[in-house]
C-alpha cells in the first residue's frame, strides 16, 4: 500500500511577479517531503500574453518555458526554463511527483491581425446570432518571432480557431464566431454552449490543431520529465479530446501519467458523464465537495454535517476524485470566488486528508497565506493534519455521520504502518462526544487529541470503543498517546 498520497497546489493567483517561484520551490522540496507531500501541481510554465505579469492562463507560446525574450520578458512570472527544470529535479530527488498545468483551450496575445468573416453571438446565449455577418480584425496570427522556430515551426492563423472576443477594426468586445466554423458540440451546456471561454478559441475539429497539440504534449512531457497533468478548463473542450491525447502521451513516454481535469460544475452527474466519456483516463476535482465546504462555512452552524459528502464525486466515484478545499480560482477576488471561511478550514481539511476516499490537494494559499487578501497561513494546522495522514490514516474506516452538528469516523490502522489508527470528531456547533469503535487491538490504551484542542485523554474500553469528544467549532484527531 505504501504511504498515503497528498498533492499540493504550489501557487496562488496573487503571487508577486518576481520570477522567484521555481527557485523557492527547489529550496522547499525537502520540507515538502517531510510534511508528507507526494506530488506537486505547478502553475502554467509557458509564456503568457502579459509576459512576466501573466499567471499563465493567458497562453501565448506553449514552447516558451521562460527561455525567449517574448512579451517583454525572458522569464515567466515564476522564473526561467532552467529554474523550472531545476525545481522539477529537486522534487524528483525527494521522490515527489510533478503535475504540470496544461492550458489548451485558447490563445491570447497574437502577433498579427487577420481580416476574418465572422458572426456576432449573444454572450449569454451562445447559440443565438446577433446581427449580420461582417469582416472583423481578429488577433489570430501567432508567428512567435522571438522564438524563431526553435522546437517547432508551427504557426497559428484564424483557421485554427472557432472565434474570438474582440474586433480590432471597430474596437468592439463581443463574441464572434468565424464564418464556416461551428462551436464544439460536446462541451458544457451552460449559456447554451460553453465552447467559447476567452481569447482566440481553438477549433478542436481541425486536425491540424489536434495534431499540433499532440506534438507539443509529447515534446513538453519529455522536455520536463513531469509525472502528470492538471488539465485546465476541460468543460470548454470537446469532451472526447483528452482521452486520445492522454493515451498518446502515455504511449510516447511508455509510463503511466496521472491526470486531473478542472470541470467547474456543482452537479456530480455532469462530472461522472465526463469521466465516462473519457473512459476513466483522468480524474476530476471534486467541485461539489468544495461547494459543500463553502456553504457549510457560510452557515455558521446551521448546516447539517450529516450531508457534507452528499452529491460529491468522492462519494460516488472515490477513485477518480481529487478533493480540495480551495484553489486559485475560488480565492478572494477571482472569477469563481467561493472561499471557504477560515474557521471551517481545519474541519474541511480533516475531511479530505484523514478519510480513505479521494486524492487530497492542499492549497498553497492556505498553507502559505495570501497577503494581498489578508489571509493568514494555516501551516501549523495543515502540518499536523498532513503528518497524521502520512503516519496514522490507515486501516478500516467506520463512519458516525449521525448528528447534524457533530460527526466522526475512525480508522483502525494496519500492520504495514506501525501504531497507525485514529478517531476524528468534527463539530460546527457546541461540540460533543461520539461513542465510536476503533478496534479491539487498542483496548486499554489511552488516546490524546493530536490537534491540541481537547485537553483530556480518553481510554479505549475492552470492546474497542471510546468516547471521543470535540470542542465548539473544532476538529479533534485522537491517536494513541505515545504517537501524539
Amino acid at each position: 500500500m505504501g504511504m498515503n498520497g497528498t498533492m499540493m497546489q504550489y501557487f496562488q493567483w496573487d503571487l508577486p511577479a518576481d520570477a522567484s517561484l521555481w527557485k523557492a520551490l527547489a529550496e522547499d522540496a525537502a520540507k515538502l517531503k517531510t510534511a508528507g507531500v507526494t506530488a506537486v501541481w505547478l502553475p502554467p510554465a509557458y509564456k503568457g500574453a502579459q509576459g512576466k505579469e501573466d499567471v499563465g492562463y493567458g497562453v501565448y507560446d506553449l514552447y516558451d518555458l521562460g527561455e525567449f525574450n517574448q512579451k517583454g520578458s525572458v522569464p515567466t512570472k515564476y522564473g526561467t526554463k532552467a529554474e523550472y527544470l531545476a525545481a522539477i529535479k529537486a522534487l524528483h530527488d525527494k521522490k515527489i511527483q510533478v503535475y504540470a498545468d496544461i492550458v489548451l483551450n485558447h490563445r491570447i496575445g497574437a502577433d498579427e491581425v487577420e481580416q476574418v468573416s465572422a458572426e456576432e453571438f449573444n454572450a449569454n446565449s451562445r447559440n443565438q446570432m446577433v446581427g449580420d455577418s461582417k469582416t472583423i480584425g481578429a488577433w489570430t496570427k501567432f508567428t512567435f518571432p522571438g522564438r524563431k522556430g526553435k522546437y517547432s515551426d508551427f504557426t497559428w492563423n484564424w483557421t485554427h480557431f472557432d472565434g474570438i472576443d474582440w474586433d480590432q477594426d471597430r474596437a468592439v468586445k463581443s463574441i464572434f464566431k468565424f464564418a464556416g466554423k461551428d462551436w464544439d458540440k460536446e462541451v458544457d451546456s451552460e449559456l447554451g454552449n460553453y465552447d467559447y471561454l476567452m481569447g482566440a478559441d481553438l477549433d478542436f475539429n481541425n486536425p491540424e490543431v489536434t495534431e499540433e497539440l499532440t506534438r507539443w504534449g509529447k515534446w513538453y512531457t519529455k522536455q520536463t520529465g513531469i509525472d502528470g497533468y492538471r488539465l485546465d478548463a476541460v468543460k470548454h473542450i470537446n469532451k472526447y479530446f483528452y482521452k486520445d491525447w492522454l493515451r498518446a502521451m502515455k504511449e510516447d513516454v511508455e509510463k503511466d501519467l496521472f491526470a486531473v481535469g478542472e470541470y467547474w460544475h456543482w452537479d456530480v452527474n455532469v462530472l461522472q458523464d465526463y469521466i465516462n466519456a473519457n473512459e476513466s483516463e483522468l480524474s476530476l476535482f471534486d467541485v461539489p465537495l468544495h461547494f459543500n465546504f463553502h456553504n457549510c462555512s457560510k452557515a455558521h452552524g446551521n448546516y447539517d454535517l450529516r450531508t457534507i459528502l452528499d452529491g460529491t464525486l468522492v462519494k460516488v466515484n472515490p477513485m477518480k476524485a481529487v478533493t480540495f478545499v480551495d484553489n486559485h480560482d475560488s480565492q478572494p477576488g477571482q472569477s469563481l470566488e467561493s472561499w471557504v471561511e477560515d474557521w471551517f478550514k481545519p474541519m474541511a481539511y480533516a475531511i479530505i486528508l484523514l478519510r480513505q476516499e479521494g486524492y487530497p490537494c492542499v492549497f498553497y494559499g492556505d498553507y502559505k497565506g495570501i497577503p494581498t487578501a489578508k489571509i493568514k497561513s494555516k501551516k501549523r494546522e495543515l502540518d499536523k493534519l498532513m503528518k497524521l495522514r502520512k503516519n496514522q490514516a490507515y486501516g478500516a474506516q467506520h463512519d458516525y455521520f449521525d448528528d447534524p452538528n457533530c460527526i466522526g469516523w475512525t480508522r483502525e490502522g494496519d500492520e504495514e504502518h506501525k501504531n497507525s489508527g485514529m478517531a476524528v470528531v468534527i463539530s460546527d456547533g457546541t461540540g460533543g462526544t461520539k461513542h465510536m469503535y476503533i478496534g479491539r487491538q487498542f483496548a486499554g490504551c489511552h488516546f490524546a487529541d493530536a490537534m491540541g484542542n481537547a485537553k483530556y485523554n480518553i481510554k479505549i474500553d475492552e470492546e474497542g470503543f471510546g468516547d471521543f469528544y470535540v470542542n465548539r467549532d473544532a476538529v479533534a484527531v485522537w491517536v494513541h498517546k505515545e504517537n501524539k
